[in-house]
């Protein structure tokens, strides 16, 4: 079972697209890496994971709850 999806999570601020169409699956017992250069979205999609900024579109699922 998934701990945190990202479902087609898109982020936008006005119209800049800070992150686009991410998906993203995290099994129980997983290490991941986010790795990309300035300004690609780490943090941002970080931020939405951790409930601190919502998506635009798409869905994050954590434990199995939206």
């Amino acid at each position: 079972m998934a701990i945190v999806e990202a479902r087609r999570v898109t982020k936008l601020f006005g119209e800049v697209r800070a992150v686009d169409g991410i998906d993203l699956i995290a099994q129980e017992g997983e290490f991941l890496v986010l790795l990309g250069p300035s300004g690609c979205g780490k943090t941002t999609l970080m931020r939405m994971i951790a409930g601190l900024e919502r998506p635009t579109s798409g869905d994050i699922v954590i434990d199995g709850n939206i």
